[in-house]
């Protein structure tokens, strides 16, 4: 079934309800501050885990103690979807549970 990609209202408003993320062109965004450079991995690899069973990937970037994800859908064209979405919910509630800030 074909991913169908948001409108910018649904997107702005989608946004608001995950404090954090915003748009960043084409694609949503987040950074996370761990405590430290293991936490950081560790949050890294949780996230791995949720992108496979999402069967979703977004590009994931790991810094000292900092986790960044910039998030669209390939196979709409690189536009933000759905599925964008549940893998940020999805981020945002396993983060606390390595110290994300």
């Amino acid at each position: 079934m074909p991913v169908e990609p948001l409108s910018q209202k649904e997107i702005e408003d989608r946004l608001a309800e995950l404090p954090g993320w915003s748009l960043d062109g084409d694609r949503i965004a987040r950074s996370y501050r761990l405590g430290s450079h293991f936490a950081a991995t560790a949050l890294v690899i949780h996230i791995a885990q949720v992108q496979e069973e999402l069967g979703h990937h977004s590009d994931l970037t790991l810094g000292y103690d900092t986790v960044s994800l910039t998030v669209n859908t390939h196979s709409a064209g690189g536009a933000v979807t759905d599925l964008d979405f549940q893998l940020a919910r999805r981020v945002e509630a396993l983060a606390p549970g390595h110290g994300a800030s």
